[in-house]
Formats: structure tokens, sequence, C-alpha cells
């Protein structure tokens, strides 16, 4: 483990460094516990891709990395995560760093996206049709027997919003063997996510009796009663009653 003057607590890459020879730093666009994410530009095509660079302390003999890279992987055909591309090493302040390039998604973190709308909440009808598409992505990656275990407002980016929504997942739980446990924390995750979108806890009394049988007070043994995985719950919003809206 780094001695703790070695410890980097952050990167604060500028627009315009060039970093592993190959790719432009254009912004940053978030950081966490893991390290900082970067929109950039490959120098060779002049095509937009992202960057994860982890925080050496939190990537001892590369672990960190590795899982998420893998993960990805196998999770390739799962439309809601975002793209894993290749592996890059660089030199920061003479420690070597990794960094995972992925697709850059336009969008905004369902936090901010939400921000824009009255009352900084989406309408019950738009909240369901954001909980049908996190259930149907989330779904994919259950079926391979894995799960995300991180579903919250910050790791979801809205990269498109009409008729329905796209969105796309960030970030995993990593230090966990996939089950049906972690499947079922992730059920809950995303009614919470649906909870908060609409309102939370000042509007849910308001709310009409098709959005309480599916977040049952955020009670987890009664979400999980009713919704025993998520394609139960994808099955639910399929056969509803829209009369309410």
């Amino acid at each position: 483990m780094p001695g703790s003057k070695d410890v980097i607590q952050c990167f604060n890459l500028r627009p315009g460094r060039v970093i592993a020879n190959k790719y432009e730093i254009l912004d940053m666009l978030g950081s966490g516990w893991e390290g900082e994410v970067y929109k950039i530009r490959e120098l060779s095509t002049g095509i937009e891709r992202a960057a994860k660079l982890f925080f050496p302390q939190r990537n001892l003999r590369q672990k960190t990395s590795r899982f998420y890279a893998k993960k990805l992987h196998k999770l390739r055909q799962c439309p809601i995560l975002i793209q894993y591309h290749t592996e890059e090493q660089l030199i920061f302040r003479k420690a070597r760093i990794t960094a995972l390039i992925s697709e850059y998604v336009k969008g905004a973190l369902l936090q901010d996206f939400i921000g824009q709308f009255r009352g900084k909440r989406l309408t019950a009808y738009q909240g369901l049709h954001l909980l049908y598409a996190l259930v149907k992505g989330v779904e994919q990656i259950h079926l391979l027997n894995e799960y995300h275990g991180d579903l919250h407002m910050q790791n979801i980016i809205v990269s498109r919003f009409g008729l329905n929504f796209s969105v796309k997942l960030v970030d995993f739980y990593n230090w966990s063997t996939p089950s049906r446990e972690n499947r079922k924390d992730d059920i809950c995750d995303i009614i919470r996510v649906f909870y908060d979108s609409i309102g939370g806890a000042r509007l849910y009394a308001r709310q009409p009796q098709t959005v309480k049988d599916i977040c049952c007070g955020l009670k987890k043994s009664l979400i999980l009663k009713k919704f025993r995985n998520v394609s139960q719950l994808r099955k639910h919003l399929e056969i509803l009653e829209w009369s309410d809206y």
C-alpha cells in the first residue's frame, strides 16, 4: 500500500493535455472513490471517447481495473452498458496509472436531468417510462448471471428522452460474487430510483395507486415478495392499466 505522501487524491487533468501519446483531454466528466472519468479525443481518428483513470491506491495489482474490463466485456451485448474498448497505461507523478477507454455517451446524469423539470421531478407517467427502460436493461444483465450493485441517480446517464428513455449505466460494485441476493438488491435499487425521480417522500402520499403498487413504500420485503426477479417487474409494467394518467 502506498505511503500517505504517495496517495493520489486527484488527477485534475486540463483540457489539451495528451495522455498515453494517443488521447487529448477534452473535459472532466466525473470523479469517485476509484478515480476520475474524462472525455477524450483519439488523436489518430478524432473520435471522442471516455477514459476512466484509476487512483493507484484503489487499483492495487490492477485488480479493480481488470474487474471492470472483464465484466464489461462479458456484458458487451447489453445495450444499457457503456462499451469498453481497451486499456492504456500512463505515468502520472512517477506513478503508473491504468486508464480504461470506452465509448463516450452524450447525455446527462439522471439527477441533473431531472433537475431541469418543473419541481425537479418527473411525472408519474414519465417515471414509469424511465423505470421500464432501466428494468429492461438490467434484466439482460441478470440473465447473464451478473448484477450491477450500485444503481443510483449518479450512475445513470440519460442519453435520449422522448417517447422512450434511452439510458446507460456506469460503474459497478465490484467485490462480491454474483448471487440471487445481489440481483434482489438491484431490483430494490431500481425501484428506489423510480421513487426518487417522481418526487420521493414529499409526494408519495399523492401518487396514484399504480405507483404505490410498485414502490410498496420502499419496504424491501414487500417489493421482493411481489417481484421475485426483474423479469416479473418487467411483465408487471407491460400489463399496467394506464387509466390513472
